[in-house]
């Protein structure tokens, strides 16, 4: 590699990690990785991403794991469709099989990295489907964000087996591909790392669209980059092969993005330094399935009040918002922006210039049904890169309720001292709301 190379790579390093560091990466890692001899060495490279300041979450896939130890007891696996059954009787070789594969990441200790196997999924049991009882076979009911954020706050990595548990303590298979898509977004994360060892896709072996295999595939066959229309063309396009491996992490990254994550990346964690190949180098080392995080956000109309309104309300009542009117709203129009999710308001938010080159985030509400797609986290993000584009040097907040939330975005405690003088002025004394800052460099 040239030195000019070189250097360029080391600078865009550090532009990625200034701009993108606090934000969450979740990686699903598959069980065939984990027995290769370079897993160590990936292992490394996710450690080094914790300790640049990403925080990291991995899910940890085990059926390949869970299909081994069933055979060595001598244990018939029964499937509906792609799901497992999981009898009672079955269950204690599926949880030994699962924790055995969460564990193989605890060797992030060795790169001075902590991590914890934490039971962070809140599960209910599928029940009987077409007459089959699914046994201990479950689906994500929750996430436990709060416990997840507060791992992630003390510095370590979270390890999710693909074990769920109900209120009253029962246990559940839960697939690992639903435990991603649910933690991914509702933790917001800014990547999804699909690390198996298919790696990314390749032409000449599927059905791609020619746009595609005219210019995003390099020398090697590899195609480097897809949007969720291309990924779907595929899929639709090669219906008769979707059990290939490939084609399964292709249908995850899809269902991924369209749950609200903005890059996933596909990749074959055998490859030395694929994960950081990918992150800071333009043609990466797997596929790419990206979107516009931000398609979905636009400019807050007349019409759209009343729907602010009924998303502000709750927070209103409870005092995490202070009271404002439609007129108020009116009034300051050109400074809200809403999530448009299928013509419907899902959230929104506001960017208020108070002079100084400081601007506020306000009025950030979302829609309660719409919570794990962490709207709010992209809202927050998409109205720092507006305020960061705009010239401002500074991007503050009041709250009283969720300091936390806005500490895991990035956000640092600042005095009511170091807020501009008009808005100063207008800080009420009786709500005594905290002040957080971001700053521009």
């Amino acid at each position: 590699m040239a030195i000019l190379t070189q250097v360029e790579l080391i600078r865009e390093a550090f532009h990625y990690q200034s701009r993108f560091g606090g934000s969450t990466m979740v990686f699903k890692i598959d069980c065939p990785v984990t027995e290769d001899p370079r897993f160590p060495s990936l292992i490394r490279d996710i450690a080094l991403l914790s300790k640049t300041g990403f925080h990291v979450v991995i899910v940890a896939g085990a059926k390949e794991r869970i299909d081994a130890v069933l055979q060595e007891y001598d244990v018939a696996s029964s499937y509906r469709g792609h799901i497992r059954i999981t009898p009672s009787t079955m269950l204690p070789f599926v949880e030994m099989a699962a924790f055995h594969a969460a564990t193989r990441f605890m060797t992030l200790s060795a790169s001075r990295v902590d991590a914890v196997i934490g039971n962070f999924v809140r599960a209910r049991g599928l029940g009987v489907i077409d007459g089959i009882d699914m046994g201990h076979t479950g689906f994500v009911e929750k996430v436990l964000v709060d416990s997840l954020e507060r791992t992630l706050r003390q510095g370590m990595t979270p390890i999710l087996p693909c074990i769920g548990w109900s209120p009253t303590g029962k246990i559940y298979n839960v697939a690992s591909d639903d435990i991603t898509l649910a933690v991914s977004g509702a933790l917001g994360a800014m990547k999804l790392f699909i690390v198996s060892i298919a790696g990314g896709l390749k032409s000449g072996v599927y059905t791609l669209p020619p746009h595609v295999e005219r210019s995003e595939v390099d020398e090697t066959g590899r195609v480097i980059r897809l949007t969720p229309q291309e990924a779907e063309f595929i899929l639709i396009a090669n219906k008769d092969r979707l059990n290939d491996k490939p084609l399964l992490d292709l249908s995850l990254a899809l269902k991924a993005s369209r749950a609200g994550v903005e890059r996933i990346h596909i990749i074959d964690g055998r490859e030395d330094g694929a994960i950081l190949r990918e992150l800071f180098s333009n043609m990466g080392s797997g596929t790419m399935v990206y979107t516009d995080e931000y398609e979905s956000i636009r400019e807050l109309k007349s019409s759209d009040v009343p729907d602010v309104l009924r998303l502000m309300e709750p927070l209103m009542q409870t005092g995490v918002l202070i009271r404002r009117t439609p007129e108020q709203i009116q009034e300051k129009k050109d400074d809200y922006v809403v999530v448009d999710i299928d013509g419907s308001v899902r959230a929104c938010a506001a960017l208020h210039d108070w002079g100084e080159r400081q601007a506020e985030i306000a009025a950030l509400a979302t829609d309660r049904m719409f919570t794990m797609l962490g709207l709010g986290r992209r809202i927050v993000r998409f109205l720092l890169e507006k305020a960061q584009q705009n010239g401002f040097r500074r991007v503050f907040v009041l709250t009283t309720h969720t300091h936390d939330w806005f500490e895991a975005l990035g956000f640092t405690e600042a005095s009511v001292e170091s807020l501009p003088l008009q808005r100063g002025q207008l800080y009420d004394q009786n709500r005594k709301s905290k002040v957080f800052a971001v700053e521009f460099s």
